[in-house]
């Protein structure tokens, strides 16, 4: 992935950049950290890819202008449950053009339960936008994927990210929610603060630097 100029925004009214001041020192951070998710997850435990729906369907109403899709033009779907050590930690949201899934995209019907970073982070023709993120309830439909994998005592709210990946001007919608088992075991670990990115760490695309601990610095703990 480099650095180079995006169309596409996936800030709205609703998507902040910068995280409410309201949110917690782990939310703020989990929120922001650029690279991917997946790998900062490994930092945790042992992660796996559970598929829970793949289809065509209609975009989200707060996607169709992030992804540049006219009202009621259809996206192809991936929705996908972050597992680490057998718990939900996270429930993430794929959206993108039929068109593209079908061409500059069509490596994303083929993952099976491969991580979509496979095709983000490996390929430096991908550019993303920045990170923005928002306090999801009910009204959102984000919320009923997040609540399926917390059935016991799902929160008011869940708080959520979202990006937009683009590769020859096609875009690619991803949207991860953060479980409850993700913030309750940053609370058990106990984890030191990491220090903020620096210069160099930043490189030409400051949100994707990687700021998870290294898994060797886990077991050292």
């Amino acid at each position: 992935m480099r650095a180079m100029p995006i169309r596409f925004d996936a800030a709205d009214a609703h998507w902040r950049v910068a995280p409410l001041a309201a949110f917690s020192a782990d939310q703020k951070d989990w929120l922001t950290r650029g690279g991917s998710l997946t790998a900062h997850l490994r930092a945790l435990g042992h992660v796996v890819v559970r598929v829970t729906r793949e289809a065509v369907d209609m975009p989200w109403p707060d996607e169709c202008a992030a992804l540049g899709l006219a009202p009621r033009e259809r996206a192809w779907v991936r929705e996908i449950v972050l597992e680490v050590d057998g718990v939900p930690f996270v429930a993430a949201h794929s959206a993108t053009p039929i068109v593209a899934s079908h061409g500059i995209w069509q490596a994303m019907r083929r993952l099976r339960t491969r991580p979509l970073a496979e095709l983000l982070y490996t390929d430096s023709g991908v550019a993303r936008s920045a990170l923005v993120s928002r306090r999801v309830s009910a009204r959102h439909p984000l919320y009923a994927l997040a609540a399926r994998e917390t059935p016991a005592r799902p929160p008011h709210v869940f708080v959520a990210r979202r990006s937009v990946f683009e590769r020859h001007g096609a875009p690619l919608l991803v949207t991860e929610c953060m479980l409850p088992a993700l913030w309750a075991r940053l609370v058990g670990d106990a984890q030191p603060a990491l220090p903020a990115h620096s210069a160099r760490e930043r490189g030409p695309l400051g949100h994707t630097a990687s700021r998870a601990a290294h898994p060797s610095q886990q077991t050292a703990r």
